[in-house]
Protein backbone atom coordinates (compact mmCIF):
# COMPACT_ATOMS: atom_id res chain seq x y z
CA UNK A 1 0.00 0.00 0.00
CA UNK A 2 2.12 3.01 -1.21
CA UNK A 3 1.25 6.38 -0.47
CA UNK A 4 0.21 6.90 -4.47
CA UNK A 5 -2.17 5.88 -7.21
CA UNK A 6 -0.40 3.42 -9.72
CA UNK A 7 -1.57 2.78 -13.27
CA UNK A 8 -0.03 5.94 -14.77
CA UNK A 9 1.84 5.62 -17.93
CA UNK A 10 5.62 6.37 -18.08
CA UNK A 11 6.39 9.29 -21.14
CA UNK A 12 6.67 7.59 -24.50
CA UNK A 13 10.62 6.67 -25.28
CA UNK A 14 11.01 9.31 -28.11
CA UNK A 15 9.82 12.03 -25.72
CA UNK A 16 12.67 10.59 -22.53
CA UNK A 17 14.75 13.78 -22.09
CA UNK A 18 17.89 13.59 -19.48
CA UNK A 19 18.22 15.16 -16.36
CA UNK A 20 21.34 17.67 -16.35
CA UNK A 21 24.47 16.17 -14.51
CA UNK A 22 26.20 19.18 -12.79
CA UNK A 23 29.66 19.32 -12.70
CA UNK A 24 32.07 17.21 -10.49
CA UNK A 25 32.28 18.14 -6.89
CA UNK A 26 29.05 20.34 -7.12
CA UNK A 27 27.89 19.01 -3.63
CA UNK A 28 25.19 17.70 -2.52
CA UNK A 29 21.91 19.07 -0.23
CA UNK A 30 20.18 16.96 1.83
CA UNK A 31 16.96 18.03 3.10
CA UNK A 32 14.51 16.79 6.10
CA UNK A 33 11.41 18.03 7.99
CA UNK A 34 11.43 17.56 11.56
CA UNK A 35 8.68 17.84 14.16
CA UNK A 36 8.94 15.73 17.47
CA UNK A 37 11.59 14.08 16.28
CA UNK A 38 14.27 14.46 19.55
CA UNK A 39 14.32 10.61 19.78
CA UNK A 40 15.66 10.33 15.94
CA UNK A 41 16.90 13.28 15.05
CA UNK A 42 20.66 13.06 16.23
CA UNK A 43 21.60 9.77 14.75
CA UNK A 44 19.44 10.86 11.82
CA UNK A 45 21.58 13.90 11.35
CA UNK A 46 24.96 12.16 12.09
CA UNK A 47 24.36 9.34 9.21
CA UNK A 48 23.94 12.44 6.90
CA UNK A 49 27.17 13.99 8.00
CA UNK A 50 28.71 11.20 7.87
CA UNK A 51 28.02 11.18 3.75
CA UNK A 52 31.50 11.42 1.61
CA UNK A 53 30.66 12.64 -1.82
CA UNK A 54 32.69 14.96 -4.32
CA UNK A 55 31.59 18.40 -3.33
CA UNK A 56 30.50 20.11 -0.36
CA UNK A 57 27.70 18.62 1.95
CA UNK A 58 24.87 20.41 3.65
CA UNK A 59 21.85 19.37 5.66
CA UNK A 60 18.64 21.47 5.71
CA UNK A 61 16.37 20.76 8.22
CA UNK A 62 13.01 22.39 8.11
CA UNK A 63 11.76 23.11 12.18
CA UNK A 64 8.01 22.81 12.44
CA UNK A 65 6.14 23.49 15.88
CA UNK A 66 7.85 20.50 18.25
CA UNK A 67 6.90 20.23 21.56
CA UNK A 68 9.59 17.51 22.43
CA UNK A 69 13.11 19.76 22.61
CA UNK A 70 13.40 19.16 18.94
CA UNK A 71 13.58 22.40 18.03
CA UNK A 72 16.45 23.09 20.92
CA UNK A 73 18.40 19.63 19.96
CA UNK A 74 18.63 20.91 16.50
CA UNK A 75 19.97 24.24 17.61
CA UNK A 76 22.27 22.59 19.47
CA UNK A 77 23.53 20.75 16.35
CA UNK A 78 23.62 23.17 14.55
CA UNK A 79 26.05 25.36 16.38
CA UNK A 80 28.61 22.66 16.22
CA UNK A 81 28.48 22.22 12.75
CA UNK A 82 27.90 24.98 10.07
CA UNK A 83 26.90 22.11 7.75
CA UNK A 84 23.87 22.38 9.38
CA UNK A 85 21.05 25.06 8.39
CA UNK A 86 17.80 25.61 9.56
CA UNK A 87 14.76 27.13 8.50
CA UNK A 88 10.99 27.55 9.78
CA UNK A 89 8.19 25.14 9.27
CA UNK A 90 5.70 27.33 11.01
CA UNK A 91 3.21 24.84 10.04
CA UNK A 92 3.13 20.77 10.13
CA UNK A 93 3.07 20.23 6.14
CA UNK A 94 5.81 17.81 5.14
CA UNK A 95 5.51 19.19 1.69
CA UNK A 96 5.58 22.87 2.93
CA UNK A 97 9.18 22.13 5.46
CA UNK A 98 10.54 20.28 2.35
CA UNK A 99 9.70 22.78 -0.26
CA UNK A 100 11.55 25.85 3.02
CA UNK A 101 14.44 23.12 2.94
CA UNK A 102 15.22 23.10 -1.11
CA UNK A 103 14.56 26.77 -1.47
CA UNK A 104 17.24 27.48 1.30
CA UNK A 105 19.77 24.64 -0.38
CA UNK A 106 22.58 25.70 -2.46
CA UNK A 107 23.93 22.59 -4.16
CA UNK A 108 22.56 21.02 -7.46
CA UNK A 109 22.19 17.93 -5.79
CA UNK A 110 19.14 17.32 -3.36
CA UNK A 111 18.79 14.14 -1.04
CA UNK A 112 15.28 13.88 0.67
CA UNK A 113 16.08 12.39 4.08
CA UNK A 114 13.20 11.54 6.70
CA UNK A 115 14.24 12.38 10.51
CA UNK A 116 12.91 8.46 11.47
CA UNK A 117 16.13 7.37 8.92
CA UNK A 118 19.57 6.42 9.08
CA UNK A 119 21.63 6.81 6.22
CA UNK A 120 23.92 3.91 5.22
CA UNK A 121 27.96 4.51 4.38
CA UNK A 122 28.11 5.44 1.03
CA UNK A 123 24.52 6.06 0.30
CA UNK A 124 25.00 9.60 -1.29
CA UNK A 125 27.65 8.42 -3.62
CA UNK A 126 25.91 5.71 -4.52
CA UNK A 127 22.63 7.52 -5.85
CA UNK A 128 25.08 10.46 -7.52
CA UNK A 129 26.16 7.49 -9.47
CA UNK A 130 23.41 6.34 -10.79
CA UNK A 131 21.44 9.80 -11.32
CA UNK A 132 24.64 10.29 -13.56
CA UNK A 133 24.24 6.37 -15.36
CA UNK A 134 20.82 6.70 -16.07
CA UNK A 135 20.55 10.72 -16.65
CA UNK A 136 18.07 10.20 -14.34
CA UNK A 137 15.86 13.39 -12.04
CA UNK A 138 15.43 11.16 -9.32
CA UNK A 139 16.39 7.95 -7.65
CA UNK A 140 15.16 5.91 -5.11
CA UNK A 141 16.01 2.82 -2.98
CA UNK A 142 14.03 0.71 -0.47
CA UNK A 143 12.89 0.91 3.35
CA UNK A 144 14.41 -1.41 5.66
CA UNK A 145 12.46 -0.76 8.72
CA UNK A 146 13.88 -1.76 12.05
CA UNK A 147 12.34 -1.56 15.69
CA UNK A 148 13.48 -1.22 19.22
CA UNK A 149 10.84 -3.08 21.19
CA UNK A 150 7.79 -5.72 20.59
CA UNK A 151 5.55 -3.49 19.41
CA UNK A 152 7.62 -1.53 16.79
CA UNK A 153 9.62 -4.83 15.99
CA UNK A 154 6.09 -5.85 14.58
CA UNK A 155 5.88 -2.68 12.92
CA UNK A 156 8.85 -3.14 11.14
CA UNK A 157 8.40 -6.87 9.80
CA UNK A 158 4.69 -5.75 8.98
CA UNK A 159 6.68 -3.04 6.28
CA UNK A 160 9.49 -5.73 4.98
CA UNK A 161 6.23 -8.27 4.21
CA UNK A 162 4.31 -8.47 1.33
CA UNK A 163 1.29 -9.20 3.93
CA UNK A 164 2.00 -5.91 6.01
CA UNK A 165 2.11 -3.80 3.07
CA UNK A 166 1.72 -5.19 -0.26
CA UNK A 167 4.65 -5.82 -1.86
CA UNK A 168 5.77 -2.84 -3.11
CA UNK A 169 9.12 -2.51 -4.60
CA UNK A 170 10.46 0.34 -2.19
CA UNK A 171 9.66 -2.30 1.22
CA UNK A 172 10.37 -5.86 -0.78
CA UNK A 173 13.14 -5.06 -3.04
CA UNK A 174 13.03 -5.86 -7.18
CA UNK A 175 14.94 -5.49 -9.87
CA UNK A 176 16.81 -1.79 -10.65
CA UNK A 177 14.55 -0.31 -13.25
CA UNK A 178 12.36 2.99 -13.92
CA UNK A 179 9.62 3.84 -11.29
CA UNK A 180 6.44 5.74 -10.55
CA UNK A 181 7.94 6.84 -7.70
CA UNK A 182 10.97 7.14 -5.08
CA UNK A 183 11.55 6.53 -1.55
CA UNK A 184 12.69 9.49 -0.62
CA UNK A 185 14.52 10.04 -3.31
CA UNK A 186 18.14 11.54 -4.86
CA UNK A 187 16.51 14.54 -7.15
CA UNK A 188 18.52 17.27 -9.77
CA UNK A 189 17.55 20.66 -8.28
CA UNK A 190 17.26 21.79 -12.01
CA UNK A 191 14.30 19.82 -12.68
CA UNK A 192 12.93 20.30 -8.94
CA UNK A 193 12.55 23.81 -10.20
CA UNK A 194 11.20 22.96 -13.57
CA UNK A 195 8.21 21.15 -12.71
CA UNK A 196 7.66 23.57 -9.25
CA UNK A 197 9.00 21.64 -6.07
CA UNK A 198 5.98 19.69 -4.25
CA UNK A 199 2.49 20.54 -4.09
CA UNK A 200 2.27 22.26 -1.13
CA UNK A 201 -1.80 20.97 -0.27
CA UNK A 202 -0.98 17.52 -0.38
CA UNK A 203 -0.11 16.16 2.98
CA UNK A 204 0.56 12.57 2.48
CA UNK A 205 1.60 11.17 -1.20
CA UNK A 206 3.49 14.56 -1.92
CA UNK A 207 6.56 12.19 -3.07
CA UNK A 208 4.30 10.20 -6.45
CA UNK A 209 2.62 13.40 -7.40
CA UNK A 210 6.11 15.13 -7.55
CA UNK A 211 7.11 12.23 -9.47
CA UNK A 212 4.07 12.32 -11.43
CA UNK A 213 5.15 15.93 -12.91
CA UNK A 214 8.79 14.83 -13.18
CA UNK A 215 7.98 11.69 -15.27
CA UNK A 216 5.44 13.50 -17.27
CA UNK A 217 8.33 16.51 -17.88
CA UNK A 218 9.70 13.71 -19.59
CA UNK A 219 12.41 12.69 -17.29
CA UNK A 220 12.98 9.11 -15.45
CA UNK A 221 12.35 8.14 -11.89
CA UNK A 222 14.68 5.38 -11.56
CA UNK A 223 14.81 2.31 -8.52
CA UNK A 224 18.05 0.48 -7.47
CA UNK A 225 17.42 -1.42 -4.58
CA UNK A 226 21.11 -1.38 -3.62
CA UNK A 227 20.13 2.39 -1.67
CA UNK A 228 18.79 0.55 1.24
CA UNK A 229 17.72 3.00 4.21
CA UNK A 230 17.00 2.18 7.83
CA UNK A 231 13.80 3.74 8.78
CA UNK A 232 12.66 3.39 12.53
CA UNK A 233 8.53 2.65 12.51
CA UNK A 234 5.78 4.31 15.17
CA UNK A 235 6.27 2.95 18.53
CA UNK A 236 2.83 2.59 19.71
CA UNK A 237 -0.30 1.54 18.46
CA UNK A 238 -2.32 4.80 18.38
CA UNK A 239 0.42 6.92 16.34
CA UNK A 240 0.65 4.41 14.06
CA UNK A 241 -3.48 4.02 13.64
CA UNK A 242 -3.22 7.56 12.93
CA UNK A 243 -0.17 7.41 10.76
CA UNK A 244 -1.63 4.50 8.58
CA UNK A 245 -5.90 6.52 8.70
CA UNK A 246 -3.89 9.72 6.87
CA UNK A 247 -2.00 7.89 4.38
CA UNK A 248 -5.28 5.85 3.52
CA UNK A 249 -7.01 9.33 3.55
CA UNK A 250 -4.81 10.98 1.24
CA UNK A 251 -4.44 7.53 -1.25
CA UNK A 252 -8.35 8.13 -1.95
CA UNK A 253 -7.43 11.69 -2.60
CA UNK A 254 -5.40 11.14 -4.90
CA UNK A 255 -7.21 8.39 -6.64
CA UNK A 256 -10.45 10.85 -6.58
CA UNK A 257 -7.80 14.10 -7.39
CA UNK A 258 -6.35 12.26 -10.81
CA UNK A 259 -8.61 9.11 -11.50
CA UNK A 260 -6.12 6.43 -11.80
CA UNK A 261 -6.05 3.06 -12.08
CA UNK A 262 -5.11 1.03 -8.58
CA UNK A 263 -3.90 -2.59 -8.42
CA UNK A 264 -6.22 -5.45 -6.89
CA UNK A 265 -4.10 -5.10 -3.30
CA UNK A 266 -4.91 -1.52 -3.03
CA UNK A 267 -8.53 -2.86 -2.42
CA UNK A 268 -8.28 -5.26 0.04
CA UNK A 269 -8.07 -3.38 3.42
CA UNK A 270 -11.20 -0.88 2.34
CA UNK A 271 -13.18 -4.15 1.47
CA UNK A 272 -12.15 -5.91 4.93
CA UNK A 273 -13.33 -2.74 6.37
CA UNK A 274 -16.89 -2.78 4.49
CA UNK A 275 -16.88 -7.05 5.40
CA UNK A 276 -16.37 -6.50 8.77
CA UNK A 277 -19.44 -4.61 9.75
CA UNK A 278 -21.84 -6.97 7.40
CA UNK A 279 -20.37 -9.94 8.90
CA UNK A 280 -21.40 -8.62 12.45
CA UNK A 281 -25.16 -7.36 11.44
CA UNK A 282 -25.48 -11.05 9.50
CA UNK A 283 -24.05 -12.95 12.51
CA UNK A 284 -26.59 -11.11 14.34
CA UNK A 285 -29.40 -11.45 12.45
CA UNK A 286 -28.84 -15.56 12.84
CA UNK A 287 -28.26 -15.19 16.45
CA UNK A 288 -31.54 -13.85 16.69
CA UNK A 289 -33.11 -16.30 14.47
CA UNK A 290 -34.50 -13.51 12.31
CA UNK A 291 -32.51 -15.01 9.75
CA UNK A 292 -33.23 -18.33 9.00
CA UNK A 293 -32.84 -21.17 6.40
CA UNK A 294 -31.39 -20.36 3.38
CA UNK A 295 -31.50 -17.19 2.94
CA UNK A 296 -29.12 -17.52 6.09
CA UNK A 297 -26.95 -19.87 4.30
CA UNK A 298 -26.59 -17.36 1.27
CA UNK A 299 -25.79 -14.58 3.64
CA UNK A 300 -22.57 -16.62 5.47
CA UNK A 301 -20.79 -16.59 2.88
CA UNK A 302 -19.88 -12.75 3.82
CA UNK A 303 -18.45 -14.39 6.76
CA UNK A 304 -16.01 -16.03 4.69
CA UNK A 305 -13.05 -13.42 3.52
CA UNK A 306 -13.50 -12.16 7.24
CA UNK A 307 -12.87 -15.43 8.42
CA UNK A 308 -10.40 -16.12 5.76
CA UNK A 309 -8.65 -13.11 7.55
CA UNK A 310 -8.05 -13.82 10.79
CA UNK A 311 -6.92 -17.48 9.99
CA UNK A 312 -4.18 -15.53 7.56
CA UNK A 313 -2.93 -12.85 10.79
CA UNK A 314 -3.37 -15.93 13.06
CA UNK A 315 -0.78 -17.82 10.49
CA UNK A 316 1.40 -15.12 10.12
CA UNK A 317 1.68 -14.43 13.65
CA UNK A 318 2.24 -18.02 14.76
CA UNK A 319 4.98 -18.04 11.92
CA UNK A 320 8.45 -17.05 11.81
CA UNK A 321 7.10 -13.79 10.76
CA UNK A 322 5.62 -12.91 13.80
CA UNK A 323 8.81 -12.74 15.63
CA UNK A 324 10.03 -14.67 18.21
CA UNK A 325 8.98 -13.88 21.77
CA UNK A 326 5.13 -14.08 22.63
CA UNK A 327 5.13 -10.53 22.90
CA UNK A 328 6.36 -10.14 19.35
CA UNK A 329 3.35 -12.48 17.96
CA UNK A 330 0.94 -10.90 20.57
CA UNK A 331 2.20 -7.34 18.61
CA UNK A 332 1.84 -8.80 15.11
CA UNK A 333 -1.71 -9.84 16.05
CA UNK A 334 -2.63 -6.11 17.21
CA UNK A 335 -0.47 -4.27 14.12
CA UNK A 336 -1.29 -5.95 11.19
CA UNK A 337 -5.03 -5.39 11.61
CA UNK A 338 -4.35 -2.19 12.70
CA UNK A 339 -2.48 -1.06 9.31
CA UNK A 340 -4.70 -2.92 7.22
CA UNK A 341 -8.42 -1.31 8.89
CA UNK A 342 -6.71 2.34 9.76
CA UNK A 343 -5.55 2.62 5.83
CA UNK A 344 -8.78 0.85 4.42
CA UNK A 345 -10.84 3.07 5.96
CA UNK A 346 -9.13 6.37 5.27
CA UNK A 347 -9.11 5.21 1.79
CA UNK A 348 -12.70 4.94 1.74
CA UNK A 349 -13.33 8.29 3.69
CA UNK A 350 -10.45 10.02 0.85
CA UNK A 351 -12.40 8.48 -2.38
CA UNK A 352 -16.01 9.30 -0.84
CA UNK A 353 -15.31 13.18 0.97
CA UNK A 354 -11.54 13.80 -0.30
CA UNK A 355 -9.03 14.39 2.08
CA UNK A 356 -9.77 17.92 3.29
CA UNK A 357 -7.31 19.42 5.76
CA UNK A 358 -6.53 15.17 7.24
CA UNK A 359 -3.24 15.67 8.99
CA UNK A 360 -1.35 13.03 9.78
CA UNK A 361 -1.77 12.72 13.96
CA UNK A 362 1.24 11.00 14.90
CA UNK A 363 3.59 13.57 14.35
CA UNK A 364 2.11 16.39 16.06
CA UNK A 365 2.96 14.75 19.46
CA UNK A 366 6.24 12.53 20.04
CA UNK A 367 5.08 10.28 22.76
CA UNK A 368 8.20 8.53 24.89
CA UNK A 369 9.93 6.36 22.42
CA UNK A 370 10.41 2.63 24.95
CA UNK A 371 13.91 1.94 24.35
CA UNK A 372 15.58 4.80 22.89
CA UNK A 373 18.41 6.70 24.83
CA UNK A 374 17.60 10.17 26.31
CA UNK A 375 19.52 12.85 24.65
CA UNK A 376 22.47 13.56 26.59
CA UNK A 377 22.87 10.66 28.15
Amino acid sequence: MENGPAGSQHPAPESRRDAPVPAPGSGVSFVMPVLNERAYLRQAVETVLRQEVDGPVEIVLALGPSTDGTTELARDLAAQDPRIVLVDNPGTDIPIGLNAAIRASSHPTVVRVDAHSELPPGYAALGLEILAEQRAANVGGVMRAHGRRPFQRAVARAYNSRIGLGGAAYHSGGEPGEAESAYLGVMRRAVLDEVGLYDETIRRGEDWELNLRIREAGYRVWFDPRLAVTYWPRESWRRLAQQFLATGTWRGELVRRYRLRNGLRYFAPPALVLALPCSAAVGALQAADVLTGPAAWVASVVHLPVGAYALLIAGVAAGPGGGESWRDKVCTLAVLPTMHLAWGAGFLRGVLRGARHTVDGSRLRQERVAGARPEGT
